[in-house]
């Protein structure tokens, strides 16, 4: 058990970065919206990279064209910011929002849920794929491919904004952050973007290039969703819940491990359903 009076009053210096990158008039360019565009533009140009490398598919031939990639962009954007705007407002202030309705369209003030966006970005896939004509299971091995990326990126801007900071630690890497009051805090962004950004790329590349997991639809998926479940479950250890919802069920359990624990299920169960799936090629 920490003794929170034991900890130090400082430890390593947060670095001073502006979370704003430019201001034009009343125009201002964030690092974090910043990091949403790149990452959805990286996950469109790494998803057409994988689609047109025959030797990553059965046959040399993917199931869908990379044109078709290029039209699902905007479905992809939509449903991330549709999606992740919604599900933070349901699952981590819906008081607040319930109370100042108007405060929903601020997405400027932050408020995104990574889960929401998961959710968003799955019906947008299942919508598209369903309209083109194309596998459903291999829209999302291509899409999942190309997410963590985006994922390291805007975990990166968390910390830059100071923002969903780590539980009090006495770490030699811990920092005092500028909103976190006196404490020295686990850097959780951080560890979050090197286990969902580097570590869970590093893991679906093996997948899709070396282990040629593409010819089993659905199963570079499955991984992702359970590497991103598992990632996120243990950083949550050394996560701050969000204030307005604090620790769940005994003073342990977070709002993030319960939306996470049936995305690893669900993971699970889509990799062993890929092992009994045949492969289509794109007609």
């Amino acid at each position: 058990m920490i003794d929170l009076l034991a900890l130090p009053l400082a430890a390593l210096p947060f670095p001073d970065i502006d979370p704003v990158i430019v201001r034009i008039g009343p125009l201002a360019i964030h690092w974090y919206g910043l990091a949403y565009v790149v990452g959805i533009l990286f996950g469109w140009w790494y998803g057409r990279r994988i689609i047109t490398n025959p030797r990553l598919w059965p046959g040399g031939k993917a199931p869908m064209r990379a044109e078709d990639l290029d039209d699902f962009l905007v479905w992809a954007a939509i449903g991330i910011v549709l999606g992740g705007r919604i599900g933070y407002i349901l699952f981590y202030d819906f008081a607040r929002y319930l109370a100042n309705p108007f405060d929903m369209l601020a997405v400027w003030q932050g408020g995104m849920s990574f889960h929401g966006g998961f959710a968003g970005t799955t019906l947008a896939m299942i919508l598209f794929a369903r309209k083109r004509g194309i596998s459903i299971w291999s829209l999302f091995d291509i899409v999942a491919a190309s997410v963590p990326v985006a994922l390291g990126l805007v975990r990166l801007t968390n910390f830059i904004n100071a923002e969903l900071w780590g539980r009090p630690t006495d770490v030699a890497w811990a920092f005092v952050f500028p909103n976190g009051g006196p404490l020295a805090r686990h850097p959780s962004q951080l560890y979050e973007a090197a286990l969902e950004g580097l570590v869970l790329f590093i893991v679906l590349r093996l997948l899709t290039h070396v282990f040629l997991k593409l010819g089993k639809p659905g199963f570079v998926a499955g991984a992702f969703v359970t590497g991103y479940g598992l990632s996120r479950i243990f950083v949550e250890f050394f996560r701050e819940p969000d204030v307005q919802l604090g620790y769940l069920a005994g003073g342990w359990l977070t709002m993030g491990m319960v939306l996470s624990t049936p995305m690893v299920l669900a993971g699970i169960w889509a990799m062993w359903r890929a092992g009994r799936q045949a492969y289509s090629p794109a007609p």
